[in-house]
């Protein structure tokens, strides 16, 4: 007799239960989900939390959801489904790619959660939402001319999520003390200053940093931003054929 394999550890590998709760949808409990997990991080959302914002039972959660890692599977997905894309057949690759690289970074910032669950074990890509995005992804970088438009992709993404990682977590430093973006930079930059004392390559990197006296932080990280695609768009072309 063969040997009984272990199941995918997946939402979507699953069927799924017929509800016996009508009013509590699973597009319900995915959109309290979000919305606790934006607010207040993947730390804070545990099962017995979200039923109790939806004024259901645990029990009633677990006949949609299993576990909170398919719950984590289910808001990836849905969030998947607000990221835009330029039509396959863009006839500039270069502009189009930067388009969708900054539709996911836009995404990511509005889900500063999103960027670091992507790559968690038992993550399977298999939501509708997730397979359209890398199907439309795939398709524009196949008819940019890449002959591995896999690898293209999985280039850029790499640079978007490391990007967008780093940039949530410090907007969610700033969210929580409660100032401005340019507030909080300006209380911990004497301290930076002091910090880089002795060290002349870093002294002259806050030197121009605060060249300006009213920085616009926003523009300063979208200006990071696009200067390190361009790099990796740059090495992207010369993988194209000539």
């Amino acid at each position: 007799m063969a040997a009984e394999t272990n199941p995918i550890p997946s939402v979507w590998a699953r069927r799924q239960r017929e509800p016996d709760q009508p009013a509590l949808s699973r597009a319900a409990i995915v959109r309290e989900a979000i919305t606790m997990l934006d607010a207040e991080g993947i730390e804070a959302l545990s099962m017995r939390k979200l039923a109790a914002r939806l004024n259901a039972g645990a029990t009633s959660l677990y006949r949609h959801v299993a576990t909170k890692d398919e719950l984590m599977e289910l808001a990836v997905d849905e969030v998947f489904g607000e990221i835009t894309l330029p039509p396959a057949d863009s006839p500039d690759w270069r502009a189009a790619a930067t388009e969708a690289a900054g539709a996911f970074r836009a995404t990511a910032l509005r889900h500063p959660w999103l960027s670091s669950v992507l790559g968690q074990a038992g993550l399977a890509y298999l939501g509708p939402n997730l397979m359209s995005y890398g199907e439309r992804l795939t398709a524009f970088f196949a008819s940019a001319g890449f002959p591995e438009p896999a690898r293209a992709i999985d280039t850029v993404i790499s640079y978007v999520v490391g990007m967008s990682t780093t940039e949530a977590a410090w907007l969610t430093t700033v969210a929580r003390a409660g100032e401005s973006e340019a507030e909080f930079i300006a209380r911990l930059m004497p301290a930076a200053q002091e910090a880089t004392a002795g060290f002349d390559h870093l002294t002259d990197a806050y030197a121009v940093a605060t060249a300006d006296p009213e920085p616009d932080p926003a523009a300063v990280r979208d200006a990071k931003f696009a200067y390190g695609l361009d790099v990796v768009l740059d090495g992207l072309a010369l993988r194209l054929p000539r």
